[in-house]
């Protein structure tokens, strides 16, 4: 049986697991980047700045997840 702070552990963990796997929702870009696609880049140029800076900010994150898993885990 699970007590209710290890189901609201559980449905945090879900909810960051989603968030951080449906990239699309969060194209988001720098001021720099932005000024740079505005003044010629293409639709394609742009699509891959978004995906690169999803996945630089996504990565840290995973990690962070991973280790913090692999702690708890060797806390219990």
């Amino acid at each position: 049986m699970c007590t209710k702070v290890q189901l609201k552990n559980i449905k945090t963990i879900i909810l960051i697991v989603l968030l951080l796997s449906i990239p699309s929702l969060s194209h988001a870009q720098c001021a720099m980047c932005r000024a740079v696609l505005e003044t010629g880049g293409g639709k394609e140029v742009a699509e891959g700045i978004n995906n690169g800076i999803v996945y630089l900010m996504a990565v840290p994150y995973v990690l962070i997840a991973v280790l913090g898993y692999f702690i708890f885990k060797r806390m219990k």
